[in-house]
């Protein structure tokens, strides 16, 4: 007969209530965001739910109910004496400023989508077929470039392109940039605003995510220097670019090698290739019990490997393949010269030259 350690059952439950309490702000907190109740807290608390009802135009009773939820779950403060409500200054930088590298609104949309597509990835469990990009829930990748949107605002002109060898002063001057696997162009419209002289073009083989980038194009005014096309990574029939970049999808494509070798053939003799990709280590043993790996791990099921396995080859490197393998890769793609560059809490970033 089986001995149960009751500490241990304990200790699990515990964690499972920690672990469903988050699961179960997930709807009451993307309310906060699209309704602005977290922006009316950082704008004008501490309120009373009276005026923060008020402030916001909502019910008060259902205002009420959502203030002490995000009491309860730690996401907002409560003033017992003064009966208010608030946002401390690190609970704005997660829930109320826009540019802060840990605003995760996008987090919390990424999350319902996962479970909005859950039914077809449960489908493709016994299948083994993969669920194409977009398709297994409304809008996944409007969810995926908000959850990344935050880093790379961050990251991407202040650390990660001045780690790349000799790039900076090619971009200030004018060099010839193609964004691969651009989504909704976040990540392109941000270097092209940093870098005037240069020019910029996005790539991604998903038709809505290019009609949003070209429409955030158009609104930033940089559509007469920018263009988004909907093409296949290894369709690209562009050449001679001085700079490609990857941000967070090499891993979902379903042939990564064939895509490495074309880029290859795209790139200058003296250009370089700047691959962001999720952090991890090398053995899936040692990514066990990371907070970022868990998070990593969940997407890659419901999403990366899913989308890699709907599309020819069907890799399916994952989220977590670790900078040996994604090394291997790119060397066998005949780049000479592989390292990284630099790295973050959620990302590296590996810089590939021929």
């Amino acid at each position: 007969m089986t001995t149960i350690d009751n500490e241990k059952l304990g200790a699990l439950v515990g964690k499972m209530l920690g672990d469903l309490g988050g699961a179960f702000s997930v709807p009451t907190v993307r309310i906060g965001f699209r309704l602005g109740l977290f922006d009316a807290l950082h704008r004008h608390g501490p309120l009373a739910v009276s005026d923060l009802a008020a402030r916001t135009g909502l019910a008060q009773r259902y205002v009420r109910e959502w203030a002490f939820a995000q009491a309860a779950n730690g996401y907002i403060a409560y003033d017992a004496d003064s009966e208010r409500f608030s946002l401390s200054p690190e609970q704005a930088m997660v829930f109320a400023v826009k540019d802060s590298p840990v605003y995760l609104e996008g987090a919390f949309d990424l999350g319902a989508a996962m479970i909005e597509g859950q039914p077809k990835v449960e489908a493709a469990f016994r299948t083994g077929k993969g669920v194409a990009w977009g398709e297994s829930c409304g809008c996944l990748f409007c969810a995926v470039g908000a959850f990344f949107r935050p880093g790379y605002v961050n990251s991407i002109v202040q650390a990660w392109l001045p780690a790349l060898d000799g790039v900076l002063p090619k971009l200030q001057l004018g060099a010839k940039v193609a964004d691969i696997g651009c989504g909704v162009g976040f990540s392109t419209l941000l270097m092209a605003e940093a870098f005037p002289a240069s020019s910029f073009v996005g790539y991604d083989f998903h038709a809505p995510s290019i009609e949003e980038a070209n429409a955030h194009a158009k609104a930033h005014g940089l559509a007469h220097r920018v263009r988004f096309e909907t093409v296949p990574a290894k369709e690209i029939a562009d050449r001679d670019f001085d700079l490609v970049t990857m941000f967070d999808c090499l891993h979902d494509m379903g042939d990564p090698r064939g895509c490495a070798k074309h880029v290859r053939k795209l790139l200058r003799p003296n250009g370089s290739w700047m691959i962001v990709e999720p952090i991890a280590a090398d053995r899936a043993a040692d990514n066990v019990g990371s907070p970022v790996s868990r998070l990593y791990y969940n997407a890659s099921t419901m999403i990366c490997v899913p989308t890699s396995l709907a599309q020819e080859v069907g890799e399916a490197l994952g989220a977590q393949a670790g900078e040996t393998k994604l090394t291997e890769l790119l060397t066998a793609a005949g780049f000479t010269r592989v390292r990284r560059a630099a790295e973050g809490p959620f990302n590296m970033v590996l810089e590939a030259r021929p």
